[in-house]
């Protein structure tokens, strides 16, 4: 057995069951991370000398297979669901036992970072990984130590990560071959039969969302954030595909970060180091600073080359919608250093509304924020989860559920306190479809919605003219600049207003429907807000 790179040389992997490994790598640089990869046919260069690879059967998250070990730390505080599936201590031993027999006679790959850019709130992470291209995303996603900090660094969290090893669903108590487990009282992550590298990031997400909460009472997001030069934070929540990454990363203002953050009680932080962007359908027209953090450094994932060529084809879906790109967050030129914000002062709700119903921007009452962040509608847009293969209909709540350990409500209260506290303006931004549902209209052009936000930023919205939106009771401006007004009222963009109607009515319905599991926790002011389903002559 031999190690090589920069090595923490009070940590033996025999202490975590590890023994009889060919060779271990420490915290290797990208590049040599890379050049691995490469050596080992697991991946290409691309012409802008991102590595390229592909991450086997699973290109999304598999969330019915993610498990949470039910014991005297988890069995009260979990909110017990279809996300947060229970697995108990004895075969999460035997998975454990599995994953590490696994590594046995392999090279293996040790990464340590960081999460939360707070120092208050920092969490050391360390990844054993069986591929090197899963220890490179570690090194982009997480936020990267100093080499003097590696020598002493002793990890909170531990997550091994072992595509190739596969569950026996008879024995290891799982569905099937595949699996993410969670256990927060040994404090470990395991991940096998996947190599799709969301897992890892939405694993260590999982855990914050219960630790920061719970033990430090910060509330944790699923949320982008950036700051103006007067020092305004924006945040912007929303599922994968709602335009979080894309939005936030605005020439104009600061990145913060891309997917994840913390309210404390003085302000908003980053969780992580890097960010991991959607890529279908990718130009440097429509997106210049994600295009151009594809560099040296960064991973497409699950990307075609155009022909004869390297150039990648990011309007190529042929393995998955959800085509990836990871990177560094010093990848975008114009980020806070350190990744933090002073108290938000606009929060943004997006929405991909595959029915065309909802108004492009709507400005929210205390009460209807509340309500729409509990429902945290949206669209499932295609390959973000397997077997998702056009926008679908879907309830979130607090735009994150298949993340949040806690029940829904102990997130709301402390969004719905803060949000009260500093005065915040909340905005209900529809990145999805005009002019008709899925498959008859268009996605929102990413212009007016860059348009819209730009105007609530600056406070152009603030003495305009609002109306209100039928069904929904949504006040959306009657004019915005650099947006048509027949636009910002979604009815006007409808060739058949009865169709409208009937649509905006169905949806209505389905709002009524899934809030019923939280009428008994909720305040009149909220149940005030839900929409009204009527007919309209």
């Amino acid at each position: 057995m031999t190690d090589q790179g920069i090595k923490n040389p009070s940590f033996r992997l025999t202490e975590i069951g590890i023994h009889k490994y060919s060779k271990a790598y420490w915290n290797l640089t990208p590049e040599e991370l890379t050049e691995h990869s490469i050596k080992k046919d697991m991946g290409q260069l691309s012409d802008s000398g991102a590595l390229v690879i592909k991450t086997g059967a699973y290109t999304g998250r598999s969330p019915k297979d993610k498990f949470t070990i039910k014991d005297h730390t988890t069995a009260k505080e979990v909110h017990w669901n279809n996300f947060n599936l229970p697995m108990d201590q004895e075969h999460f031993d035997k998975l454990y036992t599995r994953v590490t027999k696994y590594f046995e006679g392999k090279e293996i790959y040790i990464r340590d970072g960081f999460a939360c850019a707070d120092p208050t709130y920092r969490t050391n992470i360390r990844i054993v990984s069986e591929y090197p291209w899963s220890n490179q995303f570690a090194y982009n996603m997480f936020l990267r130590p100093e080499i003097s900090e590696l020598s002493s660094f002793n990890h909170d969290w531990l997550i091994l990560c072992a595509p190739g090893c596969l569950a026996d669903p008879a024995t290891d108590g799982t569905r099937q071959q595949n699996f993410s487990v969670i256990n927060f009282t040994k404090k470990i992550i395991l991940i096998g039969g996947s190599g799709y590298t969301g897992e890892i990031k939405k694993g260590i997400f999982t855990v914050l969302n219960f630790e920061l909460p719970v033990y430090h009472g910060v509330l944790p997001m699923h949320c982008s954030a950036n700051i103006g030069d007067g020092g305004d934070t924006a945040v912007f929540f929303g599922l994968s595909g709602t335009g979080k990454t894309t939005l936030s990363a605005d020439p104009n203002r600061k990145l913060i970060g891309d997917d994840e953050h913390g309210w404390s009680n003085e302000g908003i932080f980053n969780f992580e180091g890097g960010c991991y962007a959607k890529c279908i359908d990718l130009s440097e027209e429509k997106e210049p600073d994600i295009f151009n953090a594809i560099k040296h450094r960064a991973i497409l994932e699950n990307i075609q080359f155009k022909e004869n060529s390297r150039e990648p084809d990011y309007a190529d879906s042929s393995i998955t919608e959800n085509t990836r790109v990871s990177y560094p967050i010093n990848h975008i030129r114009n980020i806070a250093v350190p990744s933090v914000g002073g108290h938000p002062t606009n929060i943004f709700f997006l929405t991909c509304d595959a029915f065309g119903v909802l108004p492009p921007i709507s400005k929210l009452t205390p009460g209807q924020a509340m309500y729409h962040f509990i429902s945290g509608y949206t669209a499932k847009v295609a390959g973000t989860e397997e077997g998702v293969t056009e926008p679908t209909k879907t309830f979130s709540a607090c735009f994150g559920a298949p993340f949040l350990p806690l029940h829904p409500t102990r997130y709301a209260d402390m969004l719905g306190k803060k949000m009260r506290d500093h005065n915040v303006k909340i905005w209900l931004v529809n990145t999805g479809w005009s002019g008709g549902e899925y498959g008859v209209g268009q996605r929102m052009s990413l212009k007016y919605t860059r348009a819209m936000i730009t105007a609530a930023l600056n406070g152009q919205l603030d003495d305009i003219e609002f109306h209100t939106q039928d069904v929904f009771g949504l006040n959306y401006p009657a004019s915005c600049p650099g947006v048509p007004n027949d636009v910002l009222n979604p009815v006007n963009t409808w060739d058949n207003k009865d169709n409208y109607y009937s649509k905006a009515n169905m949806l209505a319905k389905s709002f009524i429907d899934n809030f019923e599991k939280f009428q008994d926790l909720a305040s009149d002011e909220i149940l005030a807000a839900a929409p009204i389903v009527a007919s309209f002559a």
